[in-house]
């Protein structure tokens, strides 16, 4: 009898908890039928406090009742400049797009591709694991300088390609360093003749001490 109290009284406090809890959570979203600029104004309270999940909230808010806002156009790029400062790229990226899709002209482009073109070198952070993350960077670099070819970021763009292209080519070195020292002589000569090819030669880049390919992007 006394384990089944103990069981009733364990369930009890769990669907309390949650009740609670669910309570509190619809509260968070319970506001409808606000004016924009009660939209916009919580979403830069919220990205000043560093709560961006609040303000992306809001932000849905913003644009669900108020779509054709003139403050919609500024929510976003206050939104994608947020998450690019707390290194969250993917959502700076999702911003960017939904400007681009919405507001996006060639003079405004040059900027927002550039900041998703940042977004996606910062966003490298273990160069073995992000290979595709990097080759796909160097096609959207060469993109962009072929598509802005007056933009006042080509040599920003210019000096991550090149970051890029250095990082993948000590990456081929290390790969084949790792290849001979196994005795796959074989597969080091493949990696060595991807970097005959390479725009940068060795004596264009300082090698990290640590020995980190992935230190080339700090």
């Amino acid at each position: 009898m006394n384990f089944r109290k103990s069981v009733l009284l364990l369930l009890v406090s769990v669907l309390t908890f949650l009740f609670v809890g669910c309570a509190k959570t619809n509260s968070s979203v319970s506001e409808f039928n606000k004016p924009a600029i009660y939209w916009y104004r919580n979403i830069a309270k919220s990205i000043g406090s560093g709560n961006l999940d609040k303000a992306d909230a809001y932000y849905i808010s913003l644009k669900s009742e108020h779509l054709h806002s003139t403050l919609v156009k500024t929510a976003i790029m206050m939104l994608a400049n947020a998450h690019m400062n707390k290194e969250e790229y993917i959502l700076s990226k999702y911003y960017l797009d939904e400007y681009n899709k919405r507001f996006g002209d060639y003079s405004s482009l040059k900027y927002t591709d550039f900041m998703k073109l940042e977004a996606s070198f910062l966003g490298i952070k273990d160069v073995y694991k992000d290979q595709k993350l990097i080759m796909d960077t160097i096609g959207a670099c060469n993109s962009y300088i072929y598509s802005y070819p007056d933009s006042i970021y080509t040599p920003l763009v210019n000096n991550i390609l090149a970051r890029l292209y250095m990082s993948k080519y000590l990456l081929n070195e290390n790969i084949a360093s790792l290849y001979e020292r196994t005795g796959h002589k074989k597969a080091a000569k493949i990696y060595r003749d991807k970097n005959k090819k390479s725009i940068v030669e060795m004596t264009d880049i300082t090698a990290p001490k640590e020995g980190i390919v992935g230190k080339i992007f700090n």
